[in-house]
C-alpha cells in the first residue's frame, strides 16, 4: 500500500508540474501573441517607412519590439476609446515627458510625431483638461495628424489656433507645449 500511495503522490506532483508548465507555457504564448498585436497597433501610427524601423514600446514601459532608428512607437493608450497610438521622435518624447510630469519643456529642435489613427478626446486650448468645459475647445475625436514642435515659439503666430479652419492648426497655443497639428488621412495598413 505504501508503494502505491509513493506512485500516486509521485504521479500527482508529476501531473501537478506538467499543468504548471503548461499553463506558464500557455501565459507565454499569450503574452507573445499580446504583445504581436500591440506591436501592430503601435506601428499604423506612422508611415510605414518611420513605422519599420521603430522601437516598440509598451505603456507599461516594456520594449515590446527594438528598433533600428531613433523612432519610438506606442500601441493606444488604455482605457481610451479612440484608436490613438503614436510615433515619436526624441524632441517629441521629450515635450511629452515634459507635459506628462507637468515641467517646462526644452524645445531645441524640430520634433515630428505621428498619430495616424486619430487622436484621443483632448483640449485644444489646456493641455490639462480632462472633460470639456464652456471655454476649452474641447476635440472629442481627434482627427489622423502629423504633429510638429518649434524651438522658436514665434514661428507659430501666423498658423490659425482654429482646428475647424480645414489645414494646420496650433495646439495648446499660449503653452510651453504648443505645437501644429497637421490634418491628414488615416493610414490604412
Amino acid at each position: 500500500m505504501k508503494y502505491v500511495l509513493i506512485c500516486t503522490s509521485t504521479l500527482l506532483l508529476g501531473l501537478s508540474s506538467a499543468a504548471a508548465a503548461q499553463a506558464t507555457h500557455a501565459a507565454a504564448a499569450s503574452t507573445v501573441s499580446g504583445d504581436r498585436a500591440l506591436i501592430a497597433n503601435a506601428l499604423r501610427a506612422a508611415p510605414a517607412s518611420i513605422a519599420a524601423g521603430a522601437t516598440v514600446v509598451g505603456h507599461d514601459k516594456r520594449v515590446l519590439r527594438k528598433g533600428s532608428t531613433d523612432w519610438v512607437c506606442m500601441p493606444d493608450m488604455p482605457d481610451v476609446p479612440n484608436d490613438t497610438p503614436m510615433c515619436l521622435d526624441a524632441p517629441w518624447r521629450a515635450l511629452i515627458d515634459a507635459w506628462m510630469n507637468k515641467k517646462q519643456p526644452s524645445v531645441t529642435a524640430v520634433g515630428f510625431g505621428y498619430m495616424l489613427q486619430g487622436d484621443m478626446p483632448v483640449s485644444n486650448t489646456d493641455p490639462f483638461a480632462t472633460a470639456p468645459t464652456a471655454t476649452n475647445q474641447w476635440l472629442p475625436n481627434g482627427a489622423p495628424h502629423v504633429m510638429m514642435l518649434l524651438p522658436d515659439p514665434q514661428l507659430l503666430n501666423g498658423i490659425s489656433a482654429d482646428p475647424n479652419n480645414g489645414g494646420p492648426f496650433v495646439m495648446w497655443k499660449g503653452t510651453p507645449y504648443a505645437h501644429v497639428m497637421i490634418p491628414t488621412s488615416k493610414r490604412l495598413k
